[in-house]
């Protein structure tokens, strides 16, 4: 069992003129799309990932492979329908070993963060030009943000005949702070001025307002969203349900929008799956 607490933003910046992205906040899937494409393919690309990855009242389970099959299916309609493409970075609840873990997972150059003991780390790497200059040692790591082909990505929903997501596995532990962000906040905002927001005090919802702020400022020239999730406590009683913590609790219906959590939230999320 884990009880989160979490908080949402999104613009559409200082100069583009509708917003593309998209994200999904509802326990135990956490994501964050960037859809490209121009105008309405870009934000129709990314909507169908938060569609694809809400969970359906028939799956029992979170999994590995449910994350697999979400991104095909979203891959499929994207590639078949929509048109565009977008990046994603997510992560859901899983089970191993009887203890709940993050499985995070990103494709393009959204983010995945994590801050444990004070100190924040990306946890994904970003699937673009830039980056693959920053690990051949070409660029310094802060130069990314500059260069003239800084959004050019390599991998995206939709770009592709079969998706490539990365996958990382990490055990869930009370007291870490979790990040999903678009590169319109990465693009403007270095990493040090990242991590002081997200390591300083304040609720979930307050960082995620406060990282939303500080790129505007900086410029805003892209579409920014973040979803910052706190991890309150950590327990290995795991059962096929999500209970949120609240003075009438309820149970979440997530393919009824009517229901599914937005803003600032707290849940105690209890869920199987196998990674």
């Amino acid at each position: 069992m884990i009880t989160m607490e979490w908080g949402t933003a999104t613009d559409r910046g200082l100069v583009r003129s509708i917003n593309e992205d998209s994200l999904l906040a509802a326990p135990p899937v956490f994501l964050v799309a960037d859809g490209m494409g121009g105008y309405q393919a870009g934000a129709t690309a990314s909507a169908i990932v938060v569609e694809e990855f809400t969970i359906p009242a028939d799956v029992a389970r979170v999994t590995a492979e449910w994350v697999i099959q979400s991104f095909e299916r979203a891959d499929s309609r994207i590639r078949f329908g929509a048109g565009g493409g977008t990046t994603v970075a997510g992560m859901v609840v899983v089970q191993q070993d009887s203890n709940p873990y993050w499985l995070f997972f990103n494709i393009g150059d959204s983010r995945v963060y994590r801050c444990a003991d004070g100190v924040l780390a990306q946890v994904s790497v970003d699937h673009s030009v830039v980056q693959e200059l920053v690990d051949e040692g070409r660029i310094e790591p802060e130069a990314a943000r500059f260069h003239p082909d800084r959004h050019i990505i390599t991998r995206a929903v939709g770009a592709d005949e079969k998706p490539h997501p990365d996958f990382w596995l990490i055990p869930a532990e009370a007291g870490e702070r979790l990040l999903l962000c678009s590169d319109g906040l990465s693009s403007e905002l270095d990493a040090g001025t990242i991590a002081a927001i997200v390591t300083g005090p304040g609720t979930p919802q307050e960082i995620a307002n406060s990282l939303i702020a500080q790129a505007l400022s900086a410029g805003g020239r892209d579409n920014v969203t973040t979803v910052v999730v706190d991890v309150l406590t950590v327990g290995t009683d795991v059962r096929d349900e999500l209970v949120l913590s609240s003075d009438q609790p309820t149970s979440i219906e997530p393919e009824d929008e009517s229901t599914r959590p937005r803003g600032n939230h707290s849940v105690s999320t209890q869920v199987s799956g196998a990674a």
